[in-house]
């Protein structure tokens, strides 16, 4: 082909003046887009339920959203799961994360017999006999399992009726529910409903069992302090790679060649993360492993041009820094294209016929791969040249301020 004709070298560093504001344009409307509206965290940053749920007979999205509105969860995000063996299959996420409320807690309390002070009022001997008087209360993160604690062996018939005589709060059915989990302290675990138990019975109330199944496919929930753990993490991980890597280019090559590479990784991350925040998809987990997989992509690709040049800076000492540029981007192009596009025809793939999280997940890698490649002959290089001069310029002027002055 014409166009890869060898020995032809293309004039890339004469087209920067047009990329380099594009990109410049790109990282800020990312920036933007980052603080106003904000991104769509998902369950796993945000904390929340997450419930999966294949509906027997016909619905749509709103069906679902308005179901499970009137059930009483609060802002629920409704996404359908493309399933050939399910064509009403749902993921549902909202951001309760406790089963029982703070009020609900206290009742329990109440119902179970225990006050702080044991020296307190428990209540009536009949429903607080001396097995069913609890001296420890401890609940979960999720709301959705009571441990208590007892001086003599439990009643747990009676710790039954205590439990479901609070409004609002229902056990699980289980053959096993309380159950005893340590004889030797008396310990009992009672299980609640939880966030998921909870929508499917209540949607099952609304739909009827015709329209809803006994049991979700999968529930998962997050705390929010858990999220804001997790969003902190991953925010540091993208940070200390890029750290990583500028040290390791700084000590492959030369401090010249660093930052170039690691503006390229950053403006390929906010491209990516730009991307999810305008379509409004979800950000989560597998969202920051595909960003860290784009800037270890566009970082290989860089290195490639990097050696070149670094070759060529050898080979041709009569050129300028820009022509060397030119020259090595241009002999690495074949290859560039050649790797990018059969990466990008297996990524293509995955995101034509996949679904949920590996659809976003290649999402990621689509725009991340056509970022990188473009980055890194178009931020990466230039950014680099333009070290170049800088430096030569200081050291020309070093030079002549420290040259003798000539005769008068």
């Amino acid at each position: 082909m014409e166009f890869f004709k060898p020995g032809r070298v293309f004039d890339f560093m004469g087209q920067r003046m047009f990329w380099i504001p594009l990109s410049f344009i790109l990282v800020i409307a990312s920036t933007i887009l980052c603080f106003f509206p904000g991104p769509n965290y998902g369950t796993d940053f945000r904390g929340g339920t997450e419930v999966e749920i294949a509906f027997k007979q016909n619905i749509d999205a709103a069906g679902v959203r308005k179901a499970v509105v009137d059930a009483g969860f609060s802002t629920p995000d409704v996404v359908q799961v493309f399933d050939p063996s399910n064509a009403y299959h749902f993921l549902i996420r909202v951001q309760d994360v406790s089963a029982i409320t703070d009020t609900e807690k206290n009742a329990l309390k109440q119902a179970l017999c225990f006050t702080e002070d044991a020296k307190g009022p428990v209540g009536d001997a009949d429903k607080c006999p001396p097995t069913a008087r609890a001296t420890e209360v401890k609940f979960s993160a999720g709301g959705d399992k009571v441990s208590t604690r007892y001086d003599s062996d439990p009643d747990l018939e009676v710790i039954k009726r205590q439990i479901t005589s609070v409004p609002g709060v229902s056990l699980r059915v289980s053959s096993s529910n309380p159950q005893i989990l340590n004889p030797r302290d008396h310990r009992v675990e009672i299980q609640l409903l939880g966030k998921g138990d909870q929508m499917v019975e209540r949607l099952q109330a609304k739909l009827g069992a015709g329209m809803v199944p006994d049991r979700a496919l999968h529930v998962e929930w997050v705390g929010p302090k858990a999220g804001k753990q997790l969003r902190d993490s991953a925010r540091n991980a993208v940070a200390i790679a890029i750290v990583f890597i500028m040290l390791y280019l700084a000590f492959r090559f030369d401090l010249r060649f660093a930052p170039g590479v690691v503006i390229a990784c950053v403006h390929d991350a906010m491209v990516v993360i730009g991307v999810f925040i305008a379509l409004n998809k979800e950000i989560t987990l597998s969202t920051i492993a595909a960003v860290l997989t784009v800037v270890g992509y566009s970082m290989n690709d860089t290195v490639v041009v990097y050696d070149r040049i670094r070759e060529n800076l050898g080979k041709h000492r009569g050129k300028s820094f820009a022509q060397i540029i030119n020259l090595s981007v241009s002999e690495t192009l074949s290859r560039t294209i050649l790797t990018s596009g059969a990466t990008m025809l297996s990524v293509l793939a995955f995101f034509v016929y996949g679904t949920g999280v590996i659809k976003d997940f290649m999402l990621a890698l689509v725009v991340g791969i056509v970022a990188g490649t473009y980055s890194s002959i178009y931020v990466a290089a230039p950014l680099t040249e333009w070290i170049d001069k800088r430096i030569s310029r200081r050291a020309d002027m070093k030079k002549r301020l420290n040259a003798p002055a000539r005769a008068t």
